[in-house]
């Protein structure tokens, strides 16, 4: 019963997540994250590892929703992505040498952030 309560979840916390980024373009892992931390109890970096990887195939199909309902700009999309391939192996690798306690901290001043920005801009 203990795994149908995790996988159950987990599946809610997917389609929260595949939500937010369908409707923002992004911010999934916002949810992901805190979920498998707080909730589930996985290490940070293993958090951060699993949302980057459920993001990828959610942003694709969250992607090709909105070039099919021609919401997309190609010309700012394409430099986006490559700007966007270059931070994410640098984040990647930067994951990797920073300790789980500063990878938290620095998520959460992010968070704060781009919650403040939301809320002022």
């Amino acid at each position: 019963m203990k795994d149908f309560k995790k996988n159950a979840f987990l599946i809610i916390t997917g389609a929260v997540c595949g939500a937010v980024n369908g409707f923002f373009g992004g911010g999934g892992g916002m949810i992901v994250v805190p979920m498998l931390c707080k909730l589930l109890k996985y290490e940070t970096k293993v958090a951060h590892a699993t949302a980057l990887a459920i993001i990828l195939p959610v942003s694709i199909v969250s992607g090709i929703t909105y070039i099919i309902n021609k919401q997309f700009d190609f010309s700012i999309g394409i430099s986006v992505t490559i700007g966007a391939l270059i931070g994410g192996i640098a984040g990647a690798l930067l994951l990797k040498k920073l300790s789980a306690k500063w990878v938290a901290k620095i998520f959460a001043v992010v968070m704060l952030i781009a919650g403040g920005k939301l809320l002022l801009f």
